[in-house]
């Protein structure tokens, strides 16, 4: 895209940001970077012991069943105690495996003080075919301790591949009945919504209505952390990923301005290209697109990895280095605006701040259309991996 600078709305940005970005502003986007960073955000996954709840944190963080660092999967109780994962590659999102409520370790009456309650920012409360008794109770004491819990009715492939054998099979009607009952069974506790999964197909059935709603009750770092770790299992979960880069992309770019206002030749793109290799490195592993999920993708569909890299088609497909950075500031507009921005950057006053408005611009405008890139590629991986599955 050569003609950036035709665009009436990038020419407003540009403006806005030479008038109002001193350093301060700067220094403000870099304490928001932060904050990004290092939230940090803390899922507990609970319920009755065997009802699924390891294999729901391996499905959240992105892992397969059996690889190293995978939560323990088994038909009876598999989790002896409270069990940290951290996400492989958001740090900073840890995925708790509670053990089974109501084992002889950890009874119902004592069992939020055993888990260490505060520890958490929300509970998924995993059941199958009815919640239990206590299940209920972890509710209402989470509830009264005004804490947000999700109840998540597991398994529903199950469910749906046995009511396939019978005559005038409706998936949806079954899908409506088994809501109804679970909601049936949860009425003493104020008819709380029900998500009904698969964890063997998260793009299916209720996974992305979950998501959505735990997005809707967190706050605005801690959402940022969530989708960024889920994994990019259907087109909507894409969609998000690359809103909330898109406004991560803006916290970097103000971010790396800061070096535009120092007359020192290369200062600024130097640091840029640093910045902008950390931000996409991190983007392509949130879209999937990086090497070992690539790997996890062509296994759990067995197909070589190849026929899912050929759908790759960005300047991203090798993955993220050095070399590729620098390759995005090979365009004409690009070019002009650093050369303008070293000149403009020797000039006291407002010459800085100008050069960092230009800085912040060319920069956001990368990142963006790095972005895109990856969004595009992300459904293409996607499109792939799900016609191997069906």
């Amino acid at each position: 895209m050569d003609a950036i600078y035709d665009d009436p709305c990038f020419l407003d940005e540009l403006k806005s940001c030479i008038m109002t970005r001193p350093n301060a502003s700067a220094e403000t986007a870099k304490k928001e970077l932060d904050l990004m960073n290092n939230v940090t955000l803390n899922i507990a996954v609970t319920g009755e012991s065997g009802v699924g709840k390891s294999t729901l944190v391996n499905a959240l963080r992105g892992v397969r069943e059996g690889e190293i660092g995978s939560a323990e999967t088994g038909v009876t109780e598999t989790t002896m105690m409270a069990t940290r994962y951290t996400h492989p590659s958001m740090t900073n999102v840890f995925i708790w495996d509670l053990p089974g409520i109501g084992t002889p370790n950890f009874k119902a009456k004592t069992y939020l003080k055993d888990v260490c309650f505060e520890t958490y920012d929300f509970f998924i409360i995993i059941g199958t075919v009815r919640f239990k008794e206590n299940d209920l109770k972890l509710a209402k004491e989470i509830k009264k301790r005004k804490k947000m819990f999700y109840f998540v009715r597991s398994k529903i492939d199950h469910d749906i591949s046995a009511e396939a054998r019978k005559q005038n099979f409706n998936e949806e009607k079954v899908l409506n009945q088994i809501r109804l009952s679970c909601k049936d069974n949860l009425r003493t506790i104020g008819n709380p919504d029900v998500f009904l999964i698969s964890t063997c197909q998260l793009e299916k059935y209720d996974f992305q209505k979950l998501i959505d709603s735990l997005i809707n009750n967190l706050s605005d770092h801690k959402r940022s952390a969530l989708v960024q770790s889920m994994p990019a299992c259907s087109l909507p979960m894409i969609e998000q990923k690359k809103r909330e880069l898109y406004k991560i992309a803006f916290a970097v770019a103000a971010a790396a301005a800061t070096s535009a206002a120092i007359a020192i030749p290369g200062l600024s793109v130097g640091c840029e290209i640093g910045v902008m290799q950390g931000f996409l490195k991190k983007a392509h592993v949130s879209f999937g697109l990086d090497a070992e999920s690539i790997k996890r993708i062509a296994t759990r569909i067995n197909k070589p990895e190849r026929e899912l890299r050929i759908a790759m088609t960005s300047r991203f497909a090798n993955g993220i280095n050095e070399r590729v950075v620098v390759g995005m500031f090979a365009n004409r507009s690009v070019i002009t605006a650093k050369a303008f921005e070293v000149v403009l950057s020797g000039i006291l006053g407002l010459g800085s701040l100008a050069a960092m408005g230009i800085s912040f611009t060319t920069t956001l405008h990368l990142l963006q259309e790095g972005i895109k890139e990856m969004t595009d590629d992300a459904k293409a991986v996607l499109a792939i991996a799900l016609s191997f599955e069906k």
